[in-house]
């Protein structure tokens, strides 16, 4: 399909966004998805075209060198070169990032593209079918239940937590040693099992991975313990969470997102 080039008001029906900030959360999810597909080259080339969608959230007609100029004017002469730029422009396309059109002058010679960025649309919540499976094994008791209102104090922090040796059960200790102390001594309060805590943790490794936060160690054992004890929070809350393992990975993709937005935000993304 080729369209014919203009000012860049002239797109502004191509648009799929209401606002930039809307924009910005759809660029987000993005990333979050497939960041880790891209070289640090078509990272930088790919976050300069972005900012150049900004005066209409999500459409860009700038011409490749305007965009490697200002890359080059912005890094101090280090910028990418015109083949990083379309190899960027080919995975962004694939992915559904954007949608490439191809304008003409009225002459009829081509023109710049335009890039008209797309919505993400594979933010649902995990699959209800998949996640069913582990009703069994991660439902709290009643028993626990209580205990988390005796003890609100207690997961605060996972290096002082008071472990009951008389009530809790045993069965934590089988743990396999891929899981974080820390991460079993808050989980086991409430899901004792060995196979609930590795399943809670299972679901922070794979949240991990699909933010591509998956090597920095130290903030995947942050995150998942903030998340679980959000979790806790919403059982004393006495709210109903029918699949506590689904609701505990949409908290995680929440804060890895959440995390990513303000490292844009750092890096004036927007």
């Amino acid at each position: 399909m080729t369209i014919k080039s203009g000012l860049i008001n002239k797109f502004e029906e191509y648009s799929q966004f209401a606002t930039l900030e809307e924009f910005n959360h759809h660029m987000e999810m993005w990333m979050a998805e497939y960041k880790h597909e891209f070289t640090k080259g078509e990272l930088v080339g790919l976050k300069r075209l972005v900012r150049f969608a900004a005066k209409i959230p999500g459409v860009c007609n700038a011409k490749i060198g305007t965009v490697l100029k200002a890359i080059h004017e912005e890094y101090q002469d280090m910028g990418i070169s015109r083949s990083t730029f379309k190899r960027m422009i080919i995975k962004a396309k694939n992915f559904g990032i954007f949608t490439v059109y191809e304008t003409e002058r009225k002459n009829g010679s081509q023109s710049s593209n335009l890039y008209i960025f797309n919505r993400f649309t594979n933010n649902e919540p995990p699959k209800e079918e998949i996640m069913n499976r582990h009703n069994k094994t991660i439902n709290p008791s009643e028993t626990n239940i209580n205990k988390i209102n005796k003890r609100e104090q207690a997961p605060a922090n996972e290096h002082s937590t008071v472990v009951d040796n008389e009530s809790t059960p045993e069965d934590h200790l089988f743990v396999s040693d891929r899981v974080p102390n820390s991460f079993v001594q808050l989980v086991k309060y409430f899901y004792p099992e060995a196979k609930s805590i590795e399943e809670f943790w299972r679901m922070s490794t794979i949240a991990a991975y699909r933010n591509n936060r998956e090597k920095e160690t130290e903030t995947l054992l942050s995150v998942s313990l903030d998340s679980f004890r959000q979790l806790v929070r919403k059982l004393k809350s006495k709210v109903t969470v029918k699949n506590p393992i689904a609701y505990y990975t949409g908290i995680l993709n929440k804060k890895f997102h959440e995390m990513y937005f303000e490292e844009l935000y750092e890096m004036e993304f927007c």
